[in-house]
């Protein structure tokens, strides 16, 4: 009864459209009524969800990542990739990857990502002749890459769900190979998509144009190896690594862009403010939620399913990847990873597989669900950026669905990819 009740009001709230975190909170603060359970408990659980120190970080990677955007950071990106890859079939899409690839390196948030390149790259794809629907498929799925390469906040969020102490550090490793991978999977779609579609061919500008616009994008890029520079070494840890970026790119903005003002650093304050208040909340209500499930015993529960279903870590692997992927259709990335890490964390462990290596599994096929309807939210962003309707997006974006789910694969059942980097440095 209480799992029901748990599970009902969750559903009926998101479907009449109350805002995920409200729906996380009023599900647990319902469960407990039923359980008899003072509602005292579900303050506690959300004041416990962000009493975490490692979470302080999130909000200043939002906020570097915001700054990187209004110091025109994402513009010297996408310049310095036209001028490598830009004069092959469909270069400019090939362009619109590589550019998100770098960008989510300096930033770790697929939104950022997509708004960034996007208002740079859609625009510039529709005037060379590129259709809208084909710009935006490549933006939307190309800033999924900025979840595996560091610094991603979302792997932040699974080092604090997971209860044992994933190092941080471990995950920015891990995410590199596969991250790498999957945008050069990404990168072959959108020529394959290009010469089918009979798409532009670019032209290379020269290689002084290359050098020039190379050494433009070359400070701006030294935020990910100062960040992962400084984690690996000891020199400061994740948090500090974060609030670094923050101080960085603001001199960089300032001083070597000379783009960046008080006005800008403003709104990119205020902005951040708005976002990471989102981002925490949800997180706060989705430790309540998920204590809720504790309590019902939902994670044993569940463990004890799969394990009579099968014992192959193979299959374990393939019906977790199922579940996490129609969860991301209609949740969020942040609270699924609150709520689904300590389900499906200890039955991964339990037929072998590495916690950083189901980290990035994570990273990945929950990042797919951001680009899947009904609540694809870098989906909508993309919609908005290209004012292409997402009903129009949805009918020609397979071929880069496709594309991400054969990286899911490789990802999950090679752990080789998401494990030699933190091996070979530890």
């Amino acid at each position: 009864m209480e799992l029901l009740v748990l599970f009902g009001v969750l559903f009926l709230l998101l479907v009449i459209g109350v805002p995920v975190a409200f729906s996380l909170l009023a599900a647990s603060l319902a469960c407990f009524a039923t359980m008899g359970i003072p509602p005292i408990v579900a303050v506690q659980r959300v004041a416990a969800g962000i009493s975490v120190f490692t979470l302080m970080a999130i909000p200043f990677f939002i906020f570097a990542g915001d700054l990187m955007y209004r110091a025109g950071i994402a513009d010297r990106l996408v310049r310095v990739a036209d001028a490598a890859i830009g004069r092959v079939t469909g270069g400019l899409g090939i362009v619109n990857v590589g550019a998100s690839m770098m960008f989510g390196a300096v930033s770790g948030s697929a939104i950022a990502s997509a708004s960034a390149i996007g208002s740079s790259m859609v625009p510039l794809m529709k005037d060379k002749g590129y259709p809208g629907d084909y710009a935006v498929n490549v933006t939307v799925t190309a800033a999924i890459v900025g979840l595996l390469i560091p610094p991603s906040h979302n792997m932040i969020i699974y080092s604090a769900a997971s209860g044992i102490g994933v190092s941080i550090g471990d995950l920015f490793l891990a995410g590199v190979i596969p991250g790498l991978l999957t945008g050069l999977m990404l990168m072959l779609v959108a020529w394959l998509v290009a010469k089918k579609r009979g798409l532009p061919t670019g032209y290379f500008p020269g290689w002084r144009e290359f050098i020039r616009a190379a050494a433009f994008a070359i400070p701006g890029l030294m935020t990910a190896v100062i960040i992962m520079g400084g984690i690996l070494s000891g020199f400061f840890t994740p948090t500090e690594s974060s609030a670094v970026a923050v101080i960085y790119t603001m001199l960089v903005g300032t001083l070597v862009y000379r783009s960046l003002g008080w006005k800008g650093t403003w709104e990119a304050a205020a902005k951040s403010v708005r976002t990471a208040s989102m981002v925490l909340f949800i997180i706060a209500a989705a430790t309540a939620f998920g204590f809720a499930l504790a309590l019902l015993e939902v994670p044993a529960a569940l463990a004890a399913l799969i394990g009579i279903i099968t014992d192959n870590p193979i299959l374990t692997l393939l019906i977790i990847n199922l579940m996490l992927l129609a969860l991301g259709t209609f949740m969020d990335m942040a609270p699924l990873i609150v709520i689904t890490t300590p389900i499906f964390l200890p039955v991964a462990m339990g037929v072998g597989v590495d916690p950083v290596h189901f980290g990035i599994i994570m990273m990945l096929n929950l990042g797919i669900g951001l680009v899947t309807p009904p609540v694809g939210s870098v989906l909508f962003v993309g919609s908005a950026v290209g004012k292409i309707p997402v009903t129009t997006l949805v009918r020609t974006i397979w071929p880069f669905y496709l594309t991400l789910l054969a990286a899911l694969l490789l990802t999950t059942y090679v752990p080789a990819l998401s494990l030699w980097l933190p091996t070979m440095w530890s």
